[in-house]
């Protein structure tokens, strides 16, 4: 270690861990805010968990690449892609049926899953040459705004108030706001938003200078502690959900956000300026294919996640980042 770094490496680990908590708290604020605005003003919330939610929850992967990327480093960018989605499936969606047992819908059978491996496939064949361009990002991009409208027209069969992605409680202090409401709603939302941009150019900041001071890849950055950092959210709502014996909100939170990560953040990140992933290899895109892939078979049987293949998930997830660690 270089004579007289010890301060400012101090400094720059505390700007990830506080970047890190900028996010958790962004999310969560910019989520709830527009989740009671958007029911407020008569959207189901059902509409409101397959869109609002679901791109809230993914907001931190959003702005962390987009910033990483707008800074030219695309491998860190595309690293916190690829180990979000790793995370959200392996330990996330594990964490949860781990603690309480996951009975799965037919729909994420038959939709969401073959959503997300068509996506998954698109993505990886795109970035076969180590390149998103413009092009390629704003066809990722059509897939979310496709994504968002079929699921708008397929939530008007449903009961609009047949969802688990909201809690009761803001279903609740939404219907029943004023005008002073709206507005603590509308301050939520902004300063929600600002605490994500903040969050990220800190987190990112830190990140990269740790990451030349080790000479770590920035793409094992975004790979690890990059993708988990941004995953927090989904992995604080799993836990609470499996707590509580919700394991709609799990299954839609993780699945969603990797849906929501590959089309919308790649997307409006390539469309920025061309992603270049440096340092990620085929080694991180086929793990990223492969839990997906397992995912099936493991949700298909009995429509049901169980302890130990939630064990099994979770272990994958550490394993896979011991090795990224020691490679």
């Amino acid at each position: 270690m270089g004579q007289g770094r010890g301060v400012p490496e101090m400094i720059d680990i505390g700007w990830v861990i506080g970047g890190l908590v900028l996010l958790y708290f962004g999310a969560e604020w910019l989520v709830r805010g527009s989740s009671e605005m958007a029911i407020r003003f008569g959207i189901s919330p059902l509409v409101v968990g397959l869109t609002v939610v679901a791109f809230g929850t993914s907001a931190p992967e959003l702005v962390v690449s987009v910033k990483a990327n707008f800074d030219g480093n695309g491998g860190m960018a595309i690293g916190n892609v690829v180990g979000s989605n790793i995370c959200n499936i392996a330990l996330v969606l594990g964490m949860g049926a781990f603690i309480f047992p996951i009975a799965i819908q037919k729909q994420v059978i038959k939709r969401e899953m073959p959503i997300l491996l068509v996506a998954s496939t698109v993505f990886l064949l795109m970035m076969r040459d180590g390149v998103m361009d413009r092009l390629e990002a704003a066809v990722l991009f059509g897939g979310i705004l496709l994504y968002i409208i079929t699921s708008l027209v397929e939530a008007k069969k449903e009961d609009p108030d047949a969802s688990d992605e909201i809690p009761p409680e803001v279903i609740e202090a939404a219907r029943n706001s004023g005008s002073g409401r709206l507005f603590f709603n509308i301050f939520l939302v902004v300063i929600g938003g600002i605490t994500l941009v903040v969050g990220a150019d800190r987190m990112v900041e830190g990140g990269e200078n740790i990451a030349r001071f080790y000479l770590v890849p920035e793409a094992i950055i975004g790979l690890t502690l990059f993708a988990f950092g941004t995953s927090l959210p989904e992995l604080a709502t799993s836990v609470v959900a499996a707590i509580k014996k919700q394991g709609d909100i799990i299954v839609g939170n993780a699945v969603g956000s990797c849906i929501f990560n590959l089309l919308a953040v790649v997307g409006v990140a390539g469309m920025i300026a061309p992603l270049e992933g440096i340092g990620v290899t085929a080694i991180h895109y086929g793990v990223m294919l492969g839990v997906a892939i397992i995912l099936m078979p493991m949700m298909w049987h009995r429509m049901k996640l169980d302890r130990w293949e939630g064990a099994l998930l979770v272990a994958g997830y550490l394993g896979f980042t011991a090795w990224l660690v020691i490679a």
